[in-house]
């Protein structure tokens, strides 16, 4: 008789794009590294701050972007209640880090689960069910085209300079103005609205990391005025980032 809930813990290089599809509600965590998840038309990336509930037969990209040390949980549909939200990402509690890293020691293979073991899911189920239940606002569209994917590409990949919208069109292939209507219609932002989540989604992977201080993510990912990084900040994590970082940090 399959285990109504088991861990799977694995360490993975970098790799991907690949499919995940299971039949049953998946805890998707790592305990170190990075993931980048593809969804439903947004994308996600996922630093062992963060964490993916996904709902039995949902299908999701997956790519690995630094090597892995996987502690995902899987929970039978007969164990867990159904996820309101297909996938929704969120911020990991403090405690349910350590409720996940207290069932590392039950795996797929486990056979039946002892009491204990059965409490310990039974209330990570629970956690991961309410902290579902406020996604992170660091998501961003998809670009279905090409010449748009090129262009966030270069946009992310100069985000911590001073990137020239003008330039991004050239090197990318199309007009300023193409290029702009294309950000309009594909991604519902403008250029300079995508740039600025692109650079607070990274600086929230920079805080949650540890032991950066705020002025050093602010510089990392392109802002010069400390007072503009926190409103940019404050704008979309609805807090400042010295009070999203101790958020992170709460004991249970």
């Amino acid at each position: 008789m399959d285990a109504p809930a088991y861990c799977f813990a694995r360490s993975f290089e970098p790799a991907g794009p690949t499919m995940l599809e299971t039949d049953r509600h998946y805890l998707l965590y790592a305990l170190k590294g990075v993931l980048r998840l593809e969804a439903q038309g947004q994308r996600w990336t996922l630093p062992p701050a963060r964490a993916a509930l996904i709902r039995a037969d949902c299908p999701i990209s997956v790519t690995i972007l630094s090597r892995l040390e996987s502690a995902s949980v899987l929970f039978a549909p007969s164990f867990m209640a159904a996820p309101a939200q297909a996938l929704a990402v969120f911020d990991m509690s403090p405690l349910a880090r350590e409720l996940v890293k207290e069932c590392r020691q039950w795996g797929a293979g486990s056979g039946a689960l002892p009491p204990y073991a059965l409490a310990l899911f039974g209330a990570l189920a629970a956690v991961a069910l309410q902290l579902a239940a406020a996604p992170t606002p660091c998501v961003l569209p998809m670009p279905k085209s090409p010449a748009l994917r090129e262009a966030l590409r270069l946009t992310e990949a100069a985000a911590g300079g001073a990137p020239s919208f003008t330039e991004i069109a050239r090197e990318s292939g199309q007009s300023p103005r193409a290029l702009a209507r294309r950000f309009a219609t594909e991604m519902g932002m403008t250029w300079r609205e995508a740039l600025r989540r692109i650079r607070i989604i990274r600086a929230v992977e920079l805080l949650a990391d540890g032991d950066m201080q705020v002025t050093e993510a602010a510089l990392a990912v392109g802002y010069n005025s400390l007072s503009g990084f926190n409103a940019a900040f404050r704008d979309l994590m609805d807090m400042n980032p010295s009070d999203y970082r101790a958020s992170l940090t709460q004991k249970p």
